[in-house]
């Protein structure tokens, strides 16, 4: 099987926003290289999706990210049976981060990968493809946040309230959207503080692939024990720690050029191999999510 993509602009009319998004999908037609951005991907636009029904994989990208950056993961995903949306969140990613911080961005987050299922589901193209309510979220960082929020977690404003030292207003819970039709989450280095509140999770009843980096100065253990101790059935939870990873080991291996730009994202501990570590790690997930959906 090869990967077909289509670009796509999503509208969110009731906060008179839009965003990108990137649908990839497993089709038979032979594939060329096609650049987006700084990255070239060997996919066929626009070609026709392979005869079957498919699970939906929503990914999540990190504050001030972008939706390209998990492209081994989701490539490898689409080759094996996926239809797979990535969104940029608009107000929160590389180009445009104005909402970094804020309640509207925890709100626009969760409700922008619904509006995407429910795009998808109602579309043509898509639709007659899509197995009926068997959706997954892969989040790294603020993405972890956004799947945890979409799959029923309720969280709280400000993260700062947590600390011993705070003096400012008390914290009220966000009105976030959540979707029934989400059947696993895939977390990689999840930000979760939000969700620090007692039973702020107890709506999570998902299975959970949480892996976390050992050198992560952005999203540490503890925001990974918040869902161990968060969720109803921490059982459900597959967690692991990726030995001398960082926080942004996940994302997938950059092109040399902008690689020796030495830009943070690029960097990784000493000794730590980046493409090494996706090949493993995109099997990994694929064999997860090949368990939780395609079996249940």
């Amino acid at each position: 099987m090869f990967v077909g993509v289509r670009q796509m602009t999503l509208q969110d009319a009731g906060n008179e926003l839009s965003f990108p998004a990137l649908v990839m999908y497993p089709t038979q037609q032979v594939p060329v290289s096609q650049g987006f951005g700084p990255y070239v991907m060997e996919v066929s636009l626009d070609a026709p999706i392979a005869p079957g029904q498919y699970p939906l994989v929503l990914v999540s990208h990190g504050s001030g990210g972008s939706h390209l950056l998990y492209r081994s993961i989701t490539c490898h995903l689409a080759r094996h049976g996926y239809i797979v949306a990535m969104i940029e969140h608009p107000g929160n990613n590389r180009v445009d981060n104005r909402l970094m911080g804020t309640v509207d961005n925890l709100q626009y987050r969760p409700r922008h990968l619904k509006l995407t299922t429910d795009y998808l589901y109602q579309d043509a193209r898509f639709a007659p493809y899509l197995l009926p309510g068997n959706v997954a979220v892969i989040g790294h960082s603020m993405g972890g946040y956004a799947a945890l929020a979409l799959a029923g977690g309720n969280p709280w404003f400000p993260p700062e309230v947590f600390k011993p030292d705070y003096q400012g207003p008390a914290p009220s819970l966000v009105d976030v959207e959540h979707d029934a039709r989400i059947k696993a989450l895939v977390l990689l280095a999840p930000a979760t503080v939000w969700f620090k509140p007692k039973a702020a999770l107890s709506g999570v009843h998902v299975p959970i692939l949480m892996l976390s980096a050992e050198h992560d100065p952005y999203t540490p253990a503890w925001h990974n024990d918040i869902v161990l101790e968060g969720v109803p059935d921490p059982a459900r939870v597959d967690s692991r720690c990726v030995s001398n990873a960082g926080h942004f080991s996940f994302l997938s291996p950059f092109p040399l050029k902008i690689k020796q730009g030495g830009a943070l994202p690029t960097t990784d501990p000493e000794g730590f191999d980046r493409e090494q570590f996706h090949e493993q790690l995109k099997q990994e997930i694929l064999a997860y999510l090949n368990l939780k959906l395609k079996t249940s």
